[in-house]
């Protein structure tokens, strides 16, 4: 039983639809109808300004750290697998939101915050990857996607989490984020992908 309110609490925390909720809370406006219509931080940057974004960026991640600290203590007596499984059930509820129409952002910043609570260490590694990619692209979905594909083997080669659950995981979690940005790949390779700029007014 504890394992199944563990599961149920991870989707929940992971459906708060941070960008919709402020988005409208703050501005009178869905983020989902704007821009990329999609309901992640990169967005709400874009649409919302910096403040609500990075509001957002922020409650996506905390989902995610606060989801492994609460499955952890929930879950101490169970597999660890058990915890790998809510940590990615957090990820599908920012991706498929109950509380919004199933309709949520890309799961960068909540993963982001999932790997901050279960390896700091390899989530570290993966934001200095994505740092530089975007530095030096100014592409928020390449820098995403180079995050993701490296995860997998800094966590298997630098930090030896060799076994298999963390072994299918990764790689789910990193194919996850991969396949959310289908969109963004065809847009990059038609040379039609929108950089980040600061600098620009929101709508």
């Amino acid at each position: 039983m504890t394992i199944v309110f563990a599961f149920v609490f991870a989707y929940f925390l992971g459906s708060i639809p941070s960008a919709v909720w402020l988005g409208k809370w703050l501005h009178g406006k869905d983020v989902r109808e704007f821009g990329s219509k999609n309901a992640g931080a990169t967005n709400s940057f874009r649409i919302l300004g910096k403040r609500t974004g990075i509001l957002v960026l922020i409650m996506d991640i905390s989902k995610g750290v606060l989801c492994m600290f609460i499955s952890k203590y929930m879950l101490q007596e169970e597999s660890v697998v058990f915890v790998m499984l809510a940590a990615g059930i957090c990820i599908l509820g920012h991706v498929f939101p109950v509380f919004a129409q199933f309709r949520g952002g890309k799961g960068v910043a909540t993963a982001l915050g999932v790997f901050l609570g279960l390896n700091p260490s390899t989530a570290l590694i993966c934001m200095l990857v994505f740092l530089v990619v975007f530095m030096v692209s100014r592409y928020v979905s390449l820098a995403s996607i180079s995050a993701a594909c490296i995860l997998p083997f800094i966590s298997y080669f630098l930090f030896n989490q060799q076994s298999l659950a963390f072994v299918w995981f990764n790689a789910i979690i990193s194919l996850l984020v991969i396949v959310a940005h289908h969109k963004n790949i065809k847009r990059l390779i038609a040379g039609e992908e929108q950089r980040m700029n600061f600098n620009a007014s929101k709508m």
